[in-house]
């Protein structure tokens, strides 16, 4: 933990409705969902208007539409328009500081150590956020952050979450306890839904009550590494560094078990809760990957490993779900099982499918292929397959009628609403799905022509090359 609070988090708010909306002037202040619009797709992102309604990420869309009112905006993903508003972010950041370490596309370390000519004093590093809030919302059309700063990681991030949206929480050196202990524990990283629960079992509640637990019983109850970084954690005790472009090798997660389990069913639902945990953390940082691995370590502690490739990179838990049940046939429960992890590795920006489909509308589950394309594989919108070419959200052009966005589609037919981010709410059309006159279109450019974050002149076109 450093002397001065140095370190800077920022978590864009509700980062891809909030594109949305800037995009498409007639959904703003109203309740936005992105995300799967199949019968099984899952929330990604819901707006706060859609959140004050009780949406929320990682929920089924089917209980979204259920709990918003008429006239919600359920929408299919443009991971080409994310991606160029987090590089706009991004570059942000880099002008701050040489270290910045993103954690997702809308999330981001900085350590304002490393740069130069900071004032690192409580009230300057609370002006420099300020400024940095307000040149973000200028640069990306309106996108706002929460900004949270500390003398760790940890509180950095805790800071981050306290006031959202639009944010900015400073924690001063030496009261990182008074921040910290009231909290609800599950506010720590590393406590998931299953942690939590073996935490309120024994009367573990707030990060205070986690702190008064001593080493030995957190160790017992979590396991050697998980007990011994709680323990770190309640004391606020975080050493580590800000890493810019860091290489995610692989991203997993693992339960042990107060006792060792042998029912296929128990292991099941763990499996399947691992692998949703793992492809929300796959999601939020962009990433998928096309092998899965199953751990196990059985009741004499011999730990056994198992794994699948898949053609396709993946980012779904279902899938992951799938094929580690798979490899928990092969490699048996015989004298049961005391942990249980899954994982998936060979990462890359790549991914199809739900959110972001190449293959198939987004939303439907007739498909391998997973939800989070990124970099050289999704410069742009996501083509869907024959008989789906259209999805709620996607930008199109027509030819005669200019740049818009599909606002439904059904009976041979789609409804477009033709506006854009600098123009007013615009009309709306019914055209033939077929009609030769409308294609499939490249994100809107939010900036007025002439400006740019860069200083470059800008022509209004969107290329390939700008979108990298």
């Amino acid at each position: 933990m450093r002397r001065e609070a140095s370190v800077l988090h920022l978590d864009l708010d509700a980062f891809f409705a909030a594109v949305e909306q800037r995009d498409k002037p007639s959904l703003r202040g109203r309740p936005v969902v992105v995300g799967g619009v199949g019968g099984r797709g899952v929330v990604a992102t819901a707006s706060y208007e859609a959140r004050a309604f009780g949406a929320r990420s990682a929920m089924s869309t089917a209980e979204a539409r259920r709990r918003c009112p008429p006239g919600t905006a359920f929408l299919g993903g443009r991971f080409a328009a994310y991606r160029r508003t987090s590089d706009v972010v991004m570059a942000l950041l880099r002008e701050l500081s040489p270290l910045v370490e993103p954690a997702s596309l809308d999330e981001a370390y900085v350590d304002l150590a490393a740069g130069q000519g900071h004032d690192l004093s409580v009230d300057g590093v609370t002006a420099l956020a300020r400024s940095l809030k307000e040149r973000i919302a200028a640069a990306t059309g309106g996108v706002t952050g929460s900004v949270g700063v500390g003398t760790s990681k940890l509180m950095a991030k805790i800071g981050s979450d306290l006031q959202k949206p639009d944010g900015l929480v400073v924690v001063p050196p030496g009261e990182e306890l008074a921040v910290l202990h009231p909290l609800p524990v599950t506010r720590l990283g590393g406590v998931g839904p299953a942690t939590a629960e073996r935490l309120h079992q024994v009367g573990v509640r707030t990060v205070a009550d986690l702190a008064a637990k001593s080493l030995p019983d957190l160790v017992a109850l979590a396991g050697r590494a998980h007990g011994s970084g709680l323990y770190a954690l309640a004391r606020a005790e975080d050493d580590r560094a800000v890493v810019p472009d860091r290489e995610v090798k692989s991203v997993s997660a693992e339960e042990t078990f107060e006792r060792d389990l042998t029912d296929l069913v128990v292991l099941g639902r763990e499996i399947d809760a691992m692998a949703t945990r793992v492809g929300r953390r796959l999601r939020a940082s962009a990433y998928s990957g096309r092998t899965v691995t199953l751990k196990v370590r059985r009741y004499d502690f011999t730990t056994v490993t198992r794994s699948l490739t898949l053609p396709q990179p993946t980012d779904d838990a279902r899938q992951i779900a799938s094929v580690a049940r798979r490899l928990l046939t092969q490699a048996g429960t015989e004298g049961g099982l005391r942990l249980l992890g899954v994982g998936v590795s060979g990462l890359s920006v790549y991914a199809q499918g739900d959110l972001f489909a190449a293959g198939s509308e987004p939303g439907t589950e007739a498909t391998t292929e997973e939800d989070t394309p990124a970099d050289e594989a999704a410069q742009a919108v996501p083509a869907p397959a024959a008989g789906a070419r259209w999805w709620p959200g996607q930008d199109v052009r027509h030819e005669d009628l200019g740049a818009g966005w599909v606002w439904g589609r059904g009976l041979g037919r789609v409804t477009v609403r033709f506006e854009g981010p600098l123009t007013g709410p615009g009309s709306v059309r019914t055209l033939a799905a077929d009609d030769p006159l409308l294609s499939p279109g490249d994100p809107p450019d939010w900036r007025p022509a002439g400006e740019t974050t860069t200083g470059e002149t800008t022509t209004g076109e969107t290329t390939a090359e700008e979108v990298r």
